[in-house]
């Protein structure tokens, strides 16, 4: 679609509704952009109950989730316990060095199930299946760390990072020779219990694996414990869970804000299935109360519809593209790309995209060189048997185009990414 004539210069089956893998990010974050805003923050916040006599809180400690999926190291030089070490902070110039009662965490916003139905239940313990709640720590994942030990026959030596007693281990993987290894890392079902099994070479050095949590919530809670024991603070009581406000007076000591544009940046430049999903129930909390993936659906469904994208076009199942249940024809996803370019906010949604050839990203090695490199701002989707490339392309002529590329039925995705490449190189050099 030529942007500047709003004139279809190509279509083939442009009306066929088809899988979109992750390309549903784009539906996502253009409908949080819109309706929240660039300006939004995420908020956590740390509140007290109760008196602080000498050095301790006669009373409860408590976190309010938002919905922030940005409690991590991410942002931090890889410091996990960054925002955690600030809470603790906020805590001290308070006088406070420990706490009598409970550990409350108020997560109430998002609904059950944590895991959406629809998403593969063989793979609910890697990364891009992570668990999704109002209070979340380190993308909901724990990094799993595998060394060898000093002997060949020797057990492997398994921590996690950061150190968490929270975690159960069952480890049967032994040391070998070689710089070889063979791992399976992964946890129980419906546990936060590690197993890890297979062997490591001695001269491997380490491997680190992300695995999915079960119970998000506890994480953090068992997170939050453990950074302010390393302040110095102790918590004497146990955790709560509690989906409400609990009762009585609470005192703001600190809130976390993190903001609403480098959260998209995450969604879509790095694909993050986690942050989607979170985006997708913040968005349904606020409008409707109901942090839910019906809510999420109705809330994304209502938005496209209201740009102009035809209703019939289009099925949402979720906010990621996990499931195989989001369907769009391409005709309705450059109307959407149509919208989104001329919104007031459509420098942001654009900016939210990966480029070609940005390093670190899956654009890395895709038309990185002249004229192609930076050329393209698209959303790239795989999963089985699907490859999806959604987005915008400059030509060399100044003329700007919103393109979808949506290839079902797929058995080869590097074939499919050579086709998709030729006809982008096709657009920048003749469009």
């Amino acid at each position: 679609l030529d942007l500047a004539g709003e004139r279809t210069v190509f279509e083939l089956d442009a009306d066929q509704p088809r899988i979109l893998a992750s390309n549903t990010k784009l539906l996502t974050t253009a409908a949080a952009l819109v309706e929240l805003g660039p300006e939004h923050v995420f908020e956590t916040r740390v509140m007290t109950h109760g008196a602080v006599e000498g050095h301790t809180l006669a009373g409860d400690l408590a976190v309010f989730g938002g919905g922030d999926p940005n409690i991590s190291g991410r942002f931090h030089d890889g410091d996990s316990y960054a925002v955690f070490r600030d809470f603790a902070r906020a805590l001290r110039a308070r006088g406070i060095a420990r706490v009598a009662g409970d550990l409350v965490l108020v997560n109430g916003i998002f609904e059950e199930p944590r895991v959406h139905p629809d998403w593969p239940r063989d793979q609910l313990t890697t990364w891009y299946e992570a668990p999704i709640d109002a209070l979340s720590f380190n993308d909901n994942c724990v990094l799993v760390r595998v060394r060898p030990a000093r002997k060949a026959g020797a057990a492997a030596i398994v921590e996690t990072v950061p150190k968490l007693d929270y975690f159960a281990i069952r480890n049967s993987a032994r040391t070998g020779d070689g710089r070889k290894h063979s791992l399976f890392v992964t946890r129980e079902d419906a546990s936060d219990t590690l197993v890890v099994s297979g062997w490591i070479g001695r001269g491997t050095g380490q491997v680190d694996v992300w695995v999915a949590v079960h119970d998000p919530a506890a994480y953090f809670a068992a997170a939050f414990r453990g950074a302010l024991a390393e302040e110095g603070i102790a918590v004497a009581g146990g955790t709560r869970f509690v989906h409400g406000a609990p009762e009585g007076v609470w005192e703001l000591v600190a809130a976390h804000q993190s903001g609403l544009e480098r959260t998209l940046e995450v969604t879509n430049k790095r694909s993050q299935n986690f942050y989607a999903e979170s985006l997708a129930k913040f968005l349904a909390w606020k409008q409707s109360g109901h942090g839910s993936w019906p809510a999420a659906v109705d809330s994304i469904s209502r938005f496209l519809v209201s740009l102009g994208v035809p209703a019939e076009a289009f099925r949402v199942a979720d906010g990621s593209g996990l499931s195989r249940g989001n369907v769009m024809s391409a005709r309705a996803m450059t109307t959407l790309l149509e919208r989104m370019y001329f919104h007031a906010f459509g420098r942001e949604f654009v900016r939210s995209l990966p480029h070609s050839g940005e390093d670190g990203l899956k654009w890395e090695r895709r038309l990185a060189q002249a004229p192609y490199r930076e050329n393209v701002f698209a959303k790239t989707g795989t999963i089985n048997g699907v490859s999806t490339l959604s987005g915008y392309v400059k030509a060399t002529s100044g003329r700007v185009y919103a393109f979808s590329i949506l290839c079902n039925q797929v058995r080869s995705n590097s074939s499919a990414h050579a086709a998709q490449d030729r006809i982008l190189r096709t657009l920048i050099d003749r469009g």
